[in-house]
């Protein structure tokens, strides 16, 4: 299946050569900004709203943002939901002040929305054309889902965009990142609460009940030394970062202890609900199961893991044998995924890594929601394809997912800017320099002291993308 990406660039483009430009936009004009409302129609019936701002004097650059994950029914408010032109308020008034076109899409669907993201937000930008507007350059930007929403744009519709910033992004791609997870949860399961709950096959009747076991059963291990190392080694096989609250400082690289609380925090908020209804939802998009452990040698895993340290001292802490705990994790019966279901989740969306346009990725070293490690993986599949030019990634020293202040995003947005000015990168992604342009925007931008670093982040443990898809 090495063409994958080839078919979703025909299936996406097909469904949007049939998209219904629905002839009901509002304009109004808000000061100096005209506003421009109004919804579009896939040729699935689906109904997506859109929301484009265009400053007046305007630079002719439009900037195009994908917002991440929501849930849906029976977990949230029906599609489609409100329009979406930027991340935070502070950022949208900046952008439109310094004459900068914005706009974004509700998308036609909550959850994994990315089959219908990718025609929906292309649609958008066929509106702000079809109103008179012609831009110079167009850029996509986007947080989490959003940031793997604006990978995947980049990579099916180069000829649309100029650049891109993927931000906090689900850049790994689906299947590794969802596979990650599931053995984080099956290493659990096996080692601390055997029975407790299924990981995967749910129903709309029985998936509340699957999550609401598996929270007690992760809070109840806390009480014991052993289900605190245990619950380490979950956290491993995840390489969930042992830093949660966004306000406190790293802890200590050996507070193990420390390190754990904040990985069952992670467990608490959100990981599992995505882990439960986050899975129901996009197996009932993808047509069953979509992720697998078989073949998974969970020694080797732990071994390339960030937090292989924490688990070994917490294991030796509790007096528990982790050889003998791995060696029942690579004895456990494995998960099979139903191959119709992977070849979804592939489509929507693994990376080949052809660029062709800058991009620049940002992510906060402690998330662990969508973990550091989906940058490792990501570059490795640029520098595969021979781009590795095009792309820079750059890494905000802070716990939480998506955690940036507009200080950060704006310093961001504006070292792409400059290298699509200049044609180089050369230092502009220097974590001091960014610092210091992100400082100088004053206490209003930062909500935070400005936390640029230097930082590799560690081997993803379950990487898959087009090297792995075989014709």
């Amino acid at each position: 299946m090495r063409g994958s990406s080839t078919r979703l660039r025909r299936l996406c483009t097909g469904a949007i050569a049939a998209v219904g430009l629905a002839l009901l936009p509002a304009t109004a004009s808000a000061g100096t900004t005209t506003v421009i409302s109004g919804t579009t129609t896939e040729a699935s019936g689906l109904v997506s709203k859109y929301l484009i701002e265009v400053p007046s004097p305007w630079n002719g650059t439009l900037v195009l943002y994908s917002h991440g994950y929501s849930f849906g029914p029976p977990f949230g408010p029906p599609a489609p939901q409100t329009a979406t032109d930027a991340g935070d308020k502070t950022t949208h008034d900046w952008l439109l002040a310094n004459g900068y076109a914005i706009a974004g899409s509700s998308y036609a669907s909550t959850g994994w929305a990315l089959q219908q993201a990718f025609q929906d937000q292309i649609a958008v930008l066929d509106v702000f054309k079809s109103k008179g507007y012609n831009a110079t350059r167009t850029i996509a930007w986007g947080h989490s889902l959003g940031g793997m929403i604006t990978a995947g744009l980049v990579q099916l519709f180069p000829n649309r965009f100029d650049g891109a910033l993927p931000m906090c992004g689900v850049v790994a791609g689906g299947p590794g990142v969802w596979n990650q997870g599931l053995d984080s949860e099956f290493a659990f399961l096996t080692l601390q609460a055997p029975g407790a709950f299924k990981l995967s096959g749910f129903t709309a009747a029985d998936v509340g009940t699957n999550f609401s076991n598996a929270t007690k059963a992760f809070n109840a291990a806390q009480a014991t030394p052993q289900g605190r190392a245990r619950i380490a080694l979950s956290a491993a096989l995840a390489d969930v970062p042992g830093w949660f609250d966004p306000a406190s400082p790293e802890p200590a690289a050996t507070d193990y202890a420390a390190q754990e609380v904040n990985q069952l925090a992670w467990d608490n908020n959100p990981d599992l609900f995505f882990g439960f209804f986050g899975r129901f939802e996009l197996e009932l998009r993808a047509g069953g199961n979509f992720s697998w452990n078989t073949g998974v040698d969970y020694r080797v895993q732990l071994s390339h893991s960030s937090d292989r340290a924490e688990v070994a001292a917490l294991y030796s802490a509790a007096g528990l044998d982790l050889n003998s705990d791995l060696d029942t994790l690579n004895a456990t019966p494995r998960i099979s995924a139903n191959p119709a279901a992977v070849n979804y989740v592939t489509n929507f969306i693994t990376y080949n890594g052809n660029l062709g346009i800058p991009v620049l990725t940002m992510h906060t070293t402690g998330d662990g929601l969508v973990e550091v490690t989906d940058e490792n993986t990501y570059a490795s599949v640029v520098r595969s394809a021979g781009d590795n030019s095009m792309l820079r990634q750059v890494f905000v020293h802070r716990a939480g997912h998506c955690t940036f202040t507009p200080a950060e995003t704006i310093t961001a947005f504006k070292t792409l800017l400059n290298r699509l000015d200049t044609g180089r990168w050369e230092d502009s992604t220097n974590p001091a320099s960014m610092n210091g342009q992100a400082t100088g925007l004053g206490s209003s931008f930062n909500t935070a002291p400005a936390s640029f670093i230097d930082f590799q982040p560690d081997k993803f443990l379950r990487p898959f993308d087009v090297r792995d898809v075989s014709a």
